[in-house]
């Protein structure tokens, strides 16, 4: 199958993929911020440059997109693979996944604890306050 997109089509829709500031990431910020919780953002002198950082609790959270972070939940409609370039994408998307394992290892072995938020749980705003203020009050970090 061929993409429905002209290449300058597509690179101009990939080009408005953002890195942070993402709608997810701000509604999981705006729920820390109800929850009372300070943070900090996009740290560099971290693994992976998580995206919210709780320096005093050496806890951090990303918000991952199904698509671009390869959810492993297979009831997740946002994971799905295209149709099109699967030569191009499959090794795209695994790298991606790759590297997210690997900064999950090496958070962990600096002692710091890692939480993700998948872009599909945002939908359940009750729920995901719920799980994160377990995330950060749990000393262990579960």
């Amino acid at each position: 199958m061929t993409d429905s997109l002209t290449p300058a089509q597509r690179s101009e829709r990939m080009g408005r993929v953002k890195g942070r500031d993402t709608k997810p990431e701000l509604q999981v910020r705006r729920l820390l911020t109800e929850l009372g919780y300070r943070y900090r953002l996009q740290r560099k002198d971290l693994p992976g440059k998580p995206d919210i950082a709780f320096l005093g609790r050496r806890k951090v959270i990303f918000v991952h997109g199904c698509f671009w972070h390869r959810h492993p939940d297979p009831t997740c409609p946002l994971a799905r693979l295209p149709k099109s370039r699967l030569d191009f994408w499959l090794p795209k998307l695994e790298a991606n996944r790759a590297r997210d394992l690997r900064t999950q290892s090496d958070l962990t072995a600096l002692g710091w604890r890692f939480h993700i938020v998948w872009e599909c749980e945002i939908k359940d705003g009750e729920r995901l306050k719920t799980t994160l203020r377990r995330f950060l009050e749990d000393p262990c970090g579960a």
